[in-house]
């Protein structure tokens, strides 16, 4: 009874401190203390789950482990562990997210926004990323770590036989999965609504955020759903191609065979006995990636959204106007036709048709062909579908965002890179160009209002209309007064479509083995 007594007075003692001391918080595992100034309470470095080492490693992640005291919540984590990067910054213990709070009483309800960083699916860093500018226009903003590389996407049949279900790969999503269950049983304590989070990411955060729309693991987690430069909707194939990034399980295990040689490692005991750092390159590529496994991801997106299986929430989503800058390597001609013919085949005369370059050059018109199969082509059928197959609200964006360069400069006729619209929506642009500041307000104010509303549209604000199979318009981001348009490139996009519907056909998917 006396133990009792004192348990019940040293839970109602930690309570009242917790209310009486600024930036104190209970959440799943201890107490926390964040860093607290007049306009937000910040809290950084928060365990989502337990750290992903040792016999962990390549596991599904595992609930927190509780703390005594009360922990430090002011310094950012460590990175997950990637690239050929200072490992100082680095640690396969990364299972960590970040709060910035506006709210001033647990009971304000705050719109909650998630941040997914991209990279490959072999880098990144929540820490990269500061939220309090989002955050000052009224939403909680929260940054996540998620593992990357071979420790975050390794498949093997050994891996996928001690699984319950029997798969492996797909660790980095799901540890994306379990912060959202973080937010979900713990933000509310931060004056945040878990009824109304969304998430949103660029490039490989992009993809995850649709990954995410399509997982049933994911149902329920969030209402709205904002993608940068994402969208994974192409065709699984065994040699991956910017666009047609997915693998089956079966191919990924073989992969992770390969690799696992390469590390000179005979079993799964070996494989976790090598040291973390070790997993940052290796002669083995492609494997860094999330794969069709039937559990996490269970099939194709397209046939997913195609038979009504998915998430119907909110979505906002746009894409860069010369995304192929950054991913279309060929300057020539030839070696540019030479590279389509090798991942088109019979598409070949079509989609150069449709993307044309000149006998001597390969401008952004034949770039836009990769912009289009990497991005373009994703996003537009992410928001066809969800219009034909959803009910809920669906916006259209295309950031082209650029000087005008002069003709004969090296970069004449150059559009708006890959990545370039991050610094817009984070309100840090470079502003060499005077209305990128207008532009990156404007944008974060359409981004909060979609968070808060879903629909980006507010007062003052340009009006952005809802893309729909009747009226497919899209807002360009551009100057500062961005405009509705109709979807770049609509032509072109429907040669793509031709092309990766045949991909689906069983002479297409027996073509690209």
């Amino acid at each position: 009874m006396k133990k009792l007594v004192f348990l019940t007075l040293a839970l109602s003692v930690l309570c009242s401190c917790a209310k009486s001391q600024p930036g104190l918080v209970k959440v799943e595992g201890g107490l926390i203390q964040g860093v607290v100034n007049e306009e937000m309470a910040i809290y950084k470095g928060i365990p989502f789950a337990a750290p992903p080492v040792g016999d962990l490693r390549w596991k599904a992640p595992q609930p927190v482990i509780p703390w005594d005291g009360v922990r430090d919540a002011s310094q950012f984590s460590k990175g997950p562990i990637q690239g050929a990067r200072n490992m100082d910054d680095f640690s396969e213990d990364c299972l960590y997210l970040n709060i910035w709070s506006p709210a001033k009483s647990p009971k304000d309800k705050v719109p909650v926004m998630v941040w997914i960083y991209g990279g490959g699916f072999s880098g990144g860093n929540a820490a990269q990323f500061d939220g309090a500018p989002l955050a000052r226009k009224g939403v909680i903003l929260v940054t996540i770590n998620y593992r990357v590389g071979w420790l975050g996407y390794l498949a093997l049949p050994e891996l996928s036989k001690e699984n319950p279900q029997g798969v492996s790969g797909n660790y980095g999503i799901l540890d994306q999965i379990a912060a959202l269950k973080w937010v979900q049983n713990n933000i509310e304590k931060f004056g945040g609504d878990p009824g109304n989070v969304t998430i949103f990411g660029e490039s490989a955060g992009g993809i995850s955020v649709s990954m995410l729309c399509a997982s049933p693991l994911a149902k329920g987690l969030f209402r709205s759903a904002i993608s940068q430069s994402g969208g994974s909707f192409g065709p699984y194939r065994p040699t991956s191609y910017p666009g047609e990034n997915m693998k089956l399980l079966s191919v990924a295990e073989k992969d992770g065979e390969a690799f696992a040689a390469s590390m000179g490692a005979s079993s799964l005991a070996d494989l976790r006995a090598i040291d973390a750092s070790k997993f940052v390159g290796g002669p083995v590529t492609g494997g860094a990636w999330p794969i069709v496994d039937g559990y996490v991801i269970p099939d194709d997106q397209y046939r997913l959204y195609e038979n009504g299986n998915f998430n119907d929430v909110n979505i906002l989503v746009g894409y860069n106007s010369d995304e192929g800058a950054s991913f279309s390597r060929e300057r020539d001609p030839k070696l540019h036709r030479a590279s389509i013919e090798q991942r088109f085949g019979p598409f070949t005369d079509k989609l150069m048709e449709a993307y044309p370059v000149t006998e001597t050059t390969v401008p952004k018109s034949g770039r836009d062909l990769m912009r289009d199969a990497a991005f373009g082509w994703h996003t537009w059928i992410w928001c066809r579908l969800q219009a034909q197959k959803g009910r809920s609200n669906v916006f259209l964006y295309y950031f082209d965002q650029h000087p005008d360069y002069p003709e004969g400069s090296p970069r004449y006729g150059q559009g708006s890179p890959h990545g370039q619209d991050v610094a817009f929506v984070f309100q840090n642009p470079d502003e060499s160009m005077s209305t990128n500041k207008a532009l990156s307000d404007i944008m974060g104010d359409y981004w909060t209002n979609f968070a808060k509303y879903g629909d980006p549209n507010g007062e003052g604000l340009p009006q952005w209309p809802e893309f729909t199979l009747e009226n497919s318009k899209a807002m360009y981001l551009s100057g500062d007064k961005p405009f509705a348009g109709p979807v770049p490139d609509e032509k072109s996009l429907w040669v793509m479509d031709s092309y990766f519907a045949w991909r689906r056909t069983p002479e297409g998917a027996a073509w690209a083995k």
